[in-house]
C-alpha cells in the first residue's frame, strides 16, 4: 500500500483537534519522526550529507584553530619579547638583490644596542654557518650550524644540560668550540661521553664544551635540537674563510613585551647615527607570531568555506526528499486540509520534518567531526583544538539549512488545492 493511501499519522493522534488542526509541538515532532521512520534508508542518506558537510567544517576548523594556537604559543614560548634586526636589501641597476645582501651590521652595532639602548636584557649577533660532523665512524648534518654570541642562551632563554655555553674569551679568540643540540649529540654520541671529545666539522677539528637542554620540534615541525653552536667569529674566519666581521643579524631581547615599541624606536636610531646608508629591517618577533596565526586563520577559513559547499549539498538533498515526500503524500495532505489544518499547519508539518532530519545528521555530524579531528591528531602529531562554540555554531547552522531547504517543499504542501489533494491530482 502506497502513502498517497496510507497517510502519516501517528495511531493515536494527540494534539489534534477535531477539525485537524495542529494544538500541540508534540504533534509537530511525531509527524516527522513517522515520516522518517516510514523511509529509514531515504532519511539516513539525506542525513548523512549534511552528518559529512558538518563533520568536514569541524574537523579543518579544529586543526587550523590549533595549529594557530600552538605557533603563537611556540613564539611566545621561545621569546614574545625578540626582536630581529636585519641588513636590508641592495641593489643593482634598481633590482634588489634580497634581504641580507647588503652587510652592514657588525660586532661593534651589538655592542652599541647592549650598551646604549635602555630595556634591552640581552644582545646576540648571528651568522649563519653550514657543515657536516663526523666523529669515529659516525656522521651527521645537521639542519643547522649557528654562529652565535655568549648571551644566546639569555635572548632565546634556553639551558644547558650538559658542559658550559660559549664565553666572550671564544668569541673574541675565535676558538674552535661547539655546543651541541640533544639530537646531534644522540647521534654522534648515543653512548654518552661527549663533553671533552673533539668532532670535525667540515675538515676542521671542533671541541665540545656543552650540550643543550632539549627544544624539542616547533610549530612547523622543524627539529629545534638538531642544531650546533658556535662562536659567530669561528663561522666566519674557520668555516667561511672571511676575515670580514658582518654578522647575518642581531637578535634583540627587551626586558618586557611591553618594552618593545620603544627598544624597536631607539635601536633605528641607534643605527641610523652608526650608519650613513643602513638599510636594515627591525622586526619583533610577536609580529612574526601574529602573521602567522592569521595566515593559519584564513587558511582555515578558506578551507572551512569549501567544506561547507557539501553542506549545501546536503540542503539540496533535503528539498529534494521533502518534496518527493509531498507528491507521495498529497491525499494525506488533502485529508487534513478537508477536515480543517490551516495553510500554517500543513507548512510547519514539512518545516519540521526539514529541521528534524538536518539537526539529526547534524548532530551526527558534530560527533563524528570532533572523533575524526581527535583521531587526525593522535594519528599524525597535528595539534587540535575543537573550541566549544564551534560545536554550537554547527548545530544552529545544521537548523538554518534544514529551515532554508525545507522552506519551498513546505510552502508548495501548504498551498494544494483540497479538492485536487483528495483526487491525487
Amino acid at each position: 500500500m502506497n502513502s498517497a493511501q496510507n497517510p502519516i499519522f501517528p495511531a493515536n493522534p494527540v494534539g489534534l483537534r477535531p477539525t485537524g488542526v495542529v494544538r500541540s509541538p508534540a504533534l509537530l515532532l511525531n509527524l516527522p519522526l513517522a515520516s522518517l521512520r516510514k523511509h529509514k534508508t531515504r532519511s539516513a542518506l539525506t542525513m548523512l550529507g549534511i552528518s559529512v558537510g558538518i563533520a568536514s567544517v569541524i574537523v579543518i576548523a579544529a586543526v587550523g584553530d590549533g595549529a594557530a594556537h600552538l605557533v603563537e604559543q611556540q613564539v611566545r614560548a621561545l621569546g614574545s619579547n625578540l626582536i630581529l634586526v636585519l641588513p636590508g636589501a641592495s641593489t643593482v641597476g634598481g633590482l634588489s638583490l634580497g634581504a641580507g645582501t647588503r652587510q652592514v651590521l657588525t660586532p661593534d652595532d651589538a655592542d652599541a644596542i647592549r650598551r646604549d639602548v635602555p630595556n634591552v636584557k640581552a644582545v646576540s649577533p648571528v651568522v649563519e654557518g653550514e657543515g657536516h660532523l663526523a666523529y669515529g665512524g659516525r656522521n651527521w648534518t645537521p639542519r643547522a650550524i649557528k654562529g652565535e654570541g655568549e648571551d644566546y642562551l639569555r635572548v632565546k632563554e634556553w639551558d644547558i644540560d650538559e658542559g658550559d655555553f660559549l664565553t666572550r674569551e671564544d668569541v673574541d679568540a675565535a676558538r674552535r668550540v661547539c655546543v651541541l643540540g640533544r639530537t646531534v649529540r644522540d647521534a654522534l654520541f648515543p653512548e654518552g661521553g661527549a663533553l671533552g671529545a673533539r668532532v670535525r666539522i667540515g675538515a676542521m677539528p671542533f671541541q665540545i664544551v656543552g650540550v643543550l637542554a632539549v627544544r624539542g620540534s616547533s610549530a612547523s615541525g622543524v627539529d629545534q635540537d638538531d642544531v650546533v653552536i658556535v662562536p659567530w667569529s669561528t663561522v666566519h674566519r674557520t668555516l667561511r674563510g672571511s676575515r670580514f666581521d658582518t654578522l647575518d643579524y642581531l637578535i634583540v631581547s627587551a626586558r618586557e613585551e611591553r618594552d618593545i615599541p620603544d627598544v624597536m624606536r631607539a635601536v633605528a636610531e641607534l643605527l641610523l647615527d652608526r650608519h650613513a646608508d643602513p638599510g636594515f629591517r627591525i622586526i619583533p618577533m610577536i609580529e612574526a607570531a601574529r602573521l602567522a596565526s592569521a595566515s593559519a586563520d584564513v587558511l582555515t577559513r578558506l578551507l572551512t568555506a569549501v567544506a561547507s559547499l557539501s553542506l549545501a549539498v546536503g540542503g539540496v538533498g533535503i528539498a529534494n526528499i521533502l518534496l518527493v515526500s509531498v507528491r507521495e503524500r498529497t491525499r494525506e495532505i488533502g485529508v487534513r486540509l478537508a477536515v480543517g489544518a490551516r495553510s500554517r499547519d500543513i507548512l510547519a508539518q514539512f518545516l519540521s520534518e526539514g529541521l528534524l532530519t538536518a539537526l539529526v545528521g547534524g548532530g551526527a555530524g558534530i560527533v563524528l567531526g570532533i572523533g575524526l579531528a581527535v583521531a587526525i591528531g593522535q594519528a599524525f602529531g597535528w595539534p587540535i583544538r575543537v573550541a566549544p562554540e564551534a560545536a554550537a555554531t554547527a548545530a544552529l547552522v545544521s537548523a538554518a539549512v534544514g529551515l532554508v531547504s525545507g522552506a519551498y517543499p513546505s510552502y508548495r504542501a501548504s498551498r494544494l488545492d483540497p479538492v485536487a489533494a483528495l483526487r491525487g491530482d
